[in-house]
């Protein structure tokens, strides 16, 4: 008897990385996974072709809202982090390549 394969819901990285609760320049810096992007890319696709179930339509609402959350999450935490410069504090060296941005 075959086994169901449990496919990972493409926003659940993006929850798990809120809830770790991530400094400033880890926000910045943070990327979906290959896997994560290339679900979304194929509920897109076949949003546009084939139609999606109501869970995969929810799943790629979901990822969307999500991108778009954060999105505003990385400009703020940009701001943060100019703010700390000017005060002259410094963000860790992997935050200053995202900052340009």
């Amino acid at each position: 008897m075959a086994t169901p394969v449990k496919t990972v819901r493409a926003y659940e990285e993006v929850v798990e990385f809120i809830a770790a609760g991530p400094s400033p320049s880890n926000v910045i810096a943070f990327q979906p996974s290959e896997a994560a992007k290339q679900r979304v890319a194929d509920l897109i696709y076949r949003e546009k072709t084939t139609g999606l179930t109501p869970d995969e339509k929810s799943e790629l609402d979901h990822y969307m809202q999500l991108e778009h959350l954060m999105r505003l999450v990385k400009a703020r935490a940009r701001r943060h982090l100019i703010q700390l410069i000017d005060l002259g504090g410094y963000p860790p060296a992997p935050a200053l390549k995202y900052m340009v941005k």
